[in-house]
C-alpha cells in the first residue's frame, strides 16, 4: 500500500505490523471525516491480514481533536450513526495488538482514537485530555467508558468533568501509558516494543487479545483458546526450543 493512496495518513507496511502516521500537518492532525474513511480502509487491511499496528501522529502531533467545522455540522442522526466511535471500536477489535505513540496533543477525538489502541507510548510533551464539554457536546467516541477502565474513575472523571489535562507524568502515573522517552527516541521505542511482541507467537497474542478483551466469558474463553494453541505446532517448537536450551545451561 503507497503512502500517496491517501490524502490524510501516511502508511507503511511491513512484513509484521502497518505504520500509520495521522497526517493532516494544516489542522493538527484533525480528525475528518476523510481520515475516518481512510482508517476504516486500514482497518479493512489489518482484518484480512492481521498485523501489529503503530499509529502516531506528524509534527510532534497527535491529534489536536476532531474536526470542528464538520462538528458544527452534525446533527441528531449524524452523532446516531456513530461516526467516530464505529471506528474506534473497530479499531480496538482489530485481531493483533494496536500501539499508538503520542507526542504533544492528543485531544477530544485524538484522545479518544489512542484509549481504543491497546497500548500507548508517550513522548515528553504528550498531553492527553477531553474537553468536549467546553464545546457543549460529550466525549462520545469511548472515552466516558474506556478511560474509566484504563486510569480509574476517579481520574476519568477528572479529565471528562473537571477538564484536567494529563500530560506526559500524569499519563504514566496513571497507568495510561507503557513508558515515556525522549522525542526523538519515541518511534525507535515504539518499534522495540513492537518487536518484542512480534517475536511471540501470533496465534497467542490473537487470542490473548481476544480473551482479555472478552469480559465474562471466563474460564470457558480460557480454556478454548489454550486448546487451539496446545494444539498448534508453534507451541511444540517454541518449547522445545526452551526445553533444549534450558538442558544446554
Amino acid at each position: 500500500m503507497s503512502a500517496t493512496a491517501y490524502e490524510t495518513l501516511l502508511v507503511e507496511e511491513r512484513d509484521d505490523r502497518v505504520i500509520v502516521t495521522l497526517h493532516r500537518p494544516e489542522a493538527r492532525n484533525a480528525i475528518s471525516g476523510r481520515m475516518i474513511a481512510e482508517l476504516h480502509e486500514v482497518c479493512a487491511l489489518l482484518e484480512r491480514d492481521p498485523k501489529l499496528l503503530l499509529l502516531t501522529g506528524h509534527g510532534r502531533v497527535f491529534a489536536g481533536g476532531a474536526d470542528i467545522a464538520e462538528l458544527l455540522r452534525r446533527g441528531r442522526d449524524e452523532a446516531l450513526q456513530g461516526i467516530n466511535s464505529r471506528l474506534f471500536e473497530r479499531v480496538r477489535r482489530l485481531p493483533m495488538p494496536t500501539l499508538a505513540a503520542v507526542d504533544g496533543w492528543a485531544l477530544g477525538g485524538g484522545a479518544e482514537l489512542s484509549y481504543a489502541c491497546d497500548l500507548r507510548i508517550a513522548g515528553p510533551d504528550a498531553v492527553f485530555g477531553n474537553p468536549e464539554p467546553g464545546l457543549g457536546i460529550l466525549a462520545a467516541a469511548g472515552a466516558c467508558w474506556r478511560l474509566p477502565e484504563l486510569v480509574g474513575e476517579s481520574v476519568a472523571k477528572q479529565v471528562l468533568l473537571a477538564g484536567r489535562t494529563l500530560d506526559a507524568p500524569a499519563a504514566l502515573a496513571a497507568g495510561l501509558v507503557i513508558e515515556v522517552v525522549p522525542a526523538d527516541e519515541l518511534l525507535d521505542a515504539a518499534h522495540a516494543l513492537l518487536d518484542r511482541m512480534a517475536r511471540s507467537s501470533a496465534t497467542a497474542l490473537r487470542l490473548t487479545k481476544l480473551v482479555v478483551d472478552s469480559p465474562g466469558a471466563h474460564p470457558v474463553a480460557d480454556d478454548l483458546a489454550q486448546a487451539v494453541l496446545f494444539e498448534g505446532q508453534d507451541k511444540k517448537d517454541r518449547m522445545t526450543r526452551f526445553l533444549e536450551k534450558r538442558s544446554r545451561a
